[in-house]
């Protein structure tokens, strides 16, 4: 093992196990600059898809509905576009984003202070803008839990159901949040008698507005109460069990019957499947267990900036040992620290590891930070040099995800080394959410393939094995159909999507047409994605997925990038180095 990855493997281990209680949390997504005379809106990555800014001359920050109405209704009778963002902005594409004139951002930062829970009726109401993490517990603390939820805490309620955001479950409704909602309270647009804006209380009794509202990436209105169901509270029992990957894609369908909340990561350079064996337990099951993921541990900056400059120099000297040595490492540390499990608040001491619902269905232990303590932050921090990454998530009817999976052995097999890059995070995370009556949820059982790769600093920077994972994403969503998560991909998964969504789509639009006539909450990019608007291809526009490309120029020719065909996927088209046609 090469000295600089054994160091790295090292520094996680020794920081997980003393894990730092002082670090700094994640910086606000909006920055005002009065000078400017204009905000600037990031996400929690510093990046956006297609990178380029997000501004907008003002922001308001509501505290209250009325407050929140108030705001609606001024940027209506103002003619203004609007779009609405939490605290915590972890999208990948730029669904926060309105024009940079004419335009107004509401903020629900400061939104974040109801958290009601029913016992009676089993159920929390919460404000648009709380976290998930004081929507859980809440829960816990009145003897009750939330079933699902994703599994980064760092999302505000509002924010996750608007995305579809979900953990693993076939189990009772599933793994989806949306799939809990049982009430919300929406801020339209209205007609001037009508004060210019007006509440919309959605329960269940329209089904239009409730299945359209669900997941509604922002573009119905301004979310300002959900109200989500639970249930008794109850504990969690884990176990990550090892094995050979040749099976994971004929077990998969058994595997979720026998446990409520299986996932698999799969390792493909490894040949490795980790089973997540994960069950409900009794209440009173002995255990205090904790999910501490490692990823979403605070780390000490210079470990960061370590692990960042060691890929990126792999990727600049095109090292795919090193790449494979670096997954080998971190792979090992993940098993080492059983992936961030505690069977207490301190160390991992044995499967399985029993603790309570909120402390195990999700995490994010680096956003509860002090400030005073400027050494240690999220991984991911563009304050400093640190991880920077594309994530990918396709959606699969279940019967599509075996002969994906097969396919992507097949490019395995050509060379396993090539999948190094993806193994270096976390593989492919393949988690299971059941079928919605919500327009723009799944329409059937699903398998949801999440898988993190390196982004370049520069978007014209190619990356190691772009070919790889370009054919791998168009496989999943071009020749299996697979649907792109709304909160994350680059802007080819989105390609055709109107398609893929049928009925649902055009009943989603009618509903906008319907609540928001004068489209005050769409914005360029959903109107790409709604109505299938694009822009033209320009000099390396694949590189970042910003298009599919048809010509070498869409690809780097002079870094020796040209466009191909795909290996497996003949059909599809990516870029390919070729050390002969670099200048």
């Amino acid at each position: 093992m090469p000295y600089p990855i054994l160091l790295l493997l090292l520094l996680c281990v020794f920081h997980h196990l003393i894990s730092p209680s002082l670090s700094l949390p994640p910086a606000p997504p909006v920055h005002c600059n009065s000078t400017a005379n204009h905000c600037t809106i990031s996400n929690a990555y510093g990046a956006w898809n297609d990178r380029s800014p997000c501004t907008v001359p003002s922001v308001v920050y509501p505290s209250t509905e009325e407050e929140l109405l108030s705001a609606v209704a001024s940027a209506h009778r103002l003619n203004l576009k609007v779009k609405v963002v939490s605290g915590y902005s972890h999208t990948i594409p730029k669904l926060v984003c309105p024009p940079p004139t004419g335009s107004l951002l509401i903020s629900t930062a400061k939104y974040s202070s109801r958290v009601a829970v029913d016992s009676v009726r089993n159920t929390v109401t919460v404000d648009a803008g709380v976290g998930l993490r004081d929507v859980v517990d809440a829960a816990e603390a009145a003897g009750l839990s939330l079933p699902a939820a994703p599994y980064w805490e760092g999302v505000s309620i509002a924010g996750l159901i608007s995305t579809g955001s979900h953990g693993s479950s076939w189990w009772g409704k599933g793994g989806a949040v949306h799939e809990y909602v049982v009430a919300m309270r929406l801020v339209v647009p209205a007609a001037a008698d009508e004060g210019f804006a007006k509440v919309v209380e959605i329960n269940g009794s329209e089904p239009e507005l409730f299945n359209g509202a669900r997941v509604s990436m922002g573009l119905l209105g301004a979310i300002s109460k959900v109200t989500l169901s639970l249930e008794p509270a109850f504990k969690r029992s884990v176990t990550y069990e090892y094995r050979a990957d040749d099976k994971f894609q004929d077990e998969f369908t058994e595997m979720t019957k026998l446990h409520e909340f299986f996932d698999i990561d799969w390792y493909p350079s490894q040949r490795l499947a980790v089973y997540r064996l994960d069950d409900r337990a009794p209440v009173n099951a002995s255990g205090d267990g904790v999910n501490d993921f490692i990823g979403f541990q605070a780390n000490p900056t210079l470990t960061s900036m370590a692990v960042r400059a060691t890929e990126k120099a792999l990727e600049e000297s095109k090292n795919v040992k090193g790449k494979c040595a670096m997954a080998a490492t971190v792979l090992a540390a993940k098993k080492l620290t059983a992936n961030g499990l505690k069977n207490n608040d301190f160390i991992f001491s044995g499967y399985p590891v029993i603790g309570r619902q909120s402390k195990i269905q999700t995490s994010g232990s680096c956003l509860h930070s002090s400030p005073s303590n400027p050494l240690a932050m999220c991984s991911w921090d563009p304050r400093i040099k640190a991880l920077l990454f594309y994530e990918t998530t396709a959606i699969f009817p279940a019967s599509n995800f075996k002969n994906f999976i097969l396919d992507v052995k097949k490019l395995r097999d050509l060379n396993p080394q090539n999948f190094c890059g993806v193994d270096v995070y976390n593989g492919f995370l393949i988690r299971f959410i059941k079928a919605s009556s919500a327009y723009l949820g799944q329409a059937e059982d699903s398998v949801v393939v999440d898988f993190n790769y390196y982004r370049a600093d520069e978007p014209s920077t190619p990356r190691l094995n772009q070919d790889v994972w370009e054919e791998v994403e168009q496989m999943a969503f071009f020749k299996y159909g697979a649907r792109p998560h709304w909160g994350k991909n680059m802007k080819v998964a989105f390609f055709g999507v109107q398609e893929k969504y049928h009925d649902q789509m055009s009943k989603f639009n009618a509903l906008k047409k319907k609540l928001d006539p004068m489209g005050m909450f769409s914005s360029e990019w959903s109107d790409e994605i709604l109505l299938g608007k694009k822009d033209g291809k320009k000099d390396g526009c694949a590189l970042e997925g910003e298009c599919i490309c048809s010509e070498d120029r869409h690809c780097s020719p002079s870094n020796g990038y040209i466009c191909k065909s795909g290996l497996v996927y003949r059909e599809a088209k990516v870029c390919r180095f070729f050390s002969s046609s670099a200048s």
